[in-house]
């Protein structure tokens, strides 16, 4: 009883710890070339980032959904926020999703979405669609899918609008980054979309007042595991 008690305890802490551990933040913008750490890095609890003077770095906490600006000084990545020595930081709520995010992404593979069609009409049953896992906002996603591939863009709501986009992983940041807003490829505000690569789907609605264009990228990502 005492060995499985402790064994528990273990295991306990070390979820723990892993979690401690994930990323909670994504590298939006970088000023001057700060020391380990680059555009589009995800950064974790307890990592530190020293900026020069001249240096700065914006950062997009997921969960939290707070945006920082920082200029120079000693950076410690947090839960939530970061806390900053010797520099100035500018912080503002932005509108995100992250957490519910971040969980459709962990559950992509095993949530096969079916969209059952009336044979008659070509158009969804409405009484049938999929509840969406999570609110985007913005009107043209950011795309994690490392290593590239094919993505099928398809709106529920409404018939014939589906689009494939091919994202060679030669043309992704980091290899797993593409900023759709790039290719100029807007979504409809209020649309009730479906994402699948591969055999990972994703399906989400986009907040009615999201905007176009480049806006905080903690509130536009589209997250896909790692196939394998």
């Amino acid at each position: 009883m005492m060995r499985a008690l402790a064994l528990l305890t273990v295991l306990l802490a070390l979820a723990s710890t892993a979690r401690a551990q994930s990323p909670v933040a994504l590298v939006e913008e970088i000023t001057g070339q700060p020391a380990g750490v680059e555009f589009m890095d995800y950064v974790a609890p307890g990592k530190v980032i020293v900026l020069g003077p001249r240096e700065g770095v914006v950062l997009g906490y997921i969960r939290s959904c707070w945006r920082e600006s920082i200029r120079g000084g000693t950076v410690t990545i947090g839960q939530d926020q970061s806390e900053v020595g010797g520099g100035t930081v500018e912080r503002v709520k932005i509108a995100c999703d992250g957490g519910r995010m971040e969980l459709a992404a962990e559950q992509a593979k095993q949530s096969a979405t079916s969209v059952f069609r009336d044979p008659k009409v070509d158009r969804p049953r409405r009484a049938t669609l999929p509840r969406p896992q999570f609110v985007l906002h913005g009107l043209s996603p950011v795309i994690e899918l490392k290593g590239g591939g094919a993505l099928l863009l398809e709106r529920l709501d409404v018939s014939g609008d589906s689009q494939m986009i091919d994202l060679p992983s030669a043309k992704l940041l980091h290899g797993a980054f593409a900023d759709l807003a790039d290719a100029g490829i807007t979504l409809s505000p209020g649309g009730l979309y479906l994402a699948r690569a591969g055999e990972q789907e994703l399906v989400f609605r986009v907040d009615s007042s999201a905007a176009a264009g480049k806006g905080p990228l903690a509130g536009r990502l589209l997250r896909f595991r790692p196939q394998g």
